[in-house]
């Protein structure tokens, strides 16, 4: 929730500035927070209060639409842009005159098949923020019309597979436009006042905004089923889970400076813990020992499978930790 609400806080300044003509720096409702707050009363807590989950499948069908956009945009763009034929370079936007393309940033257009850097630890903790999943299995399960373990796992299929193409391809091809000089917040490497960037990136608001509510209802789930697991739904408490949910959030979103401390600390904990330690961790209490003994060979493929999420979340952690303390926390990298 805190990611995309501050895509939300990046994105909607740039886009309101943008249509009004203005400085995005400028007034107060051009203000990144105060506009996190607005969306996520008028728009996000509507959509949150619903009972259940079944009913934002139009919002997450029209939110997964807007993101299939986002990826045939900057497919396009990168062939649009490409290299300067005589410069040999990448046309990305000036910072002293936004609508006009500025050479420089690239003193080449070659990709670099690996980079090793104090950077690199972030990229594997957002690669595995970004297939955290988990959380929604079961409320999605619930809502299948004939639910069965069949059905559940075809629908995984489908859905891992195609987010799996779209990064893949969005990341490749976002890459081979930039090179070396793309930043954290792709967005904003290409020009402001591009109609098509424009239109992108209010696709994109909207998806992640649609979005949000369906990663609340599992959290919501989960805390009445730890606080309250023997009482009858209750509207009252419904709300105020929803309410205070989205407190928390925004005033995290507020507090933290770039989107990719978020990545990167919630891909370092939450994703190794979803996909690596819990898993393994149930596998090894819920199989007994009569069924499978405790050095049989899918054990010690669960163990090693768990100590791999441990090593990882605990190697992430510390070079991110590193990069704050030395300062380099805020240098681009790919």
């Amino acid at each position: 929730m805190s990611s995309y609400l501050f895509i939300i806080k990046s994105e909607l300044p740039l886009v309101i500035a943008t249509f009004l003509d203005m400085d995005p720096e400028g007034d107060w409702f051009l203000k990144g927070n105060l506009l996190i707050i607005i969306v996520s009363v008028l728009i996000i807590l509507p959509l949150a209060l619903m009972r259940h989950l079944g009913y934002l499948g139009y919002t997450s069908g029209l939110s997964l639409t807007c993101m299939l956009f986002f990826l045939i945009s900057v497919i396009y763009k990168k062939f649009q842009l490409g290299c300067t034929v005589g410069h040999n370079e990448t046309a990305v936007e000036s910072k002293s005159s936004p609508s006009l393309p500025i050479q420089g940033l690239n003193t080449s257009c070659e990709a670099q098949m690996f980079t090793a850097d104090s950077q690199m630890f972030y990229t594997v903790p957002i690669m595995a923020f970004a297939f955290v999943c988990h959380p929604e299995v079961l409320p999605i399960y619930t809502e299948l019309c004939r639910p069965s373990k069949r059905r559940m796992q075809a629908v995984a299929n489908v859905s891992i597979g195609a987010m799996f193409c779209m990064y893949g391809l969005t990341a490749t091809f976002g890459y081979l436009t930039f090179y070396s000089s793309v930043e954290a917040e792709m967005l904003h490497m290409y020009s402001q006042h591009d109609l098509l960037i424009l239109c992108v990136r209010l696709a994109v608001l909207l998806a992640v905004t649609l979005t949000v509510p369906v990663v609340l209802f599992p959290i919501r789930r989960a805390l009445q089923q730890l606080l309250f697991p023997s009482k009858a739904f209750s509207w009252p408490r419904h709300v105020a889970i929803a309410l205070i949910l989205l407190v928390l959030v925004n005033v995290l979103v507020i507090c933290v400076p770039t989107i990719r401390d978020i990545f990167g600390v919630i891909g370092s904990t939450s994703a190794p813990s979803l996909i690596f330690i819990l898993p393994s961790i149930f596998y090894l209490r819920i199989v007994p020992s009569e069924v499978e003994p405790l050095y049989s060979w899918p054990k010690i493929q669960a163990l090693c499978f768990g100590v791999l999420g441990v090593l990882f979340m605990a190697i992430s952690l510390g070079f991110m930790f590193a990069n704050w303390a030395t300062g380099q926390s805020h240098v681009s990298g790919h």
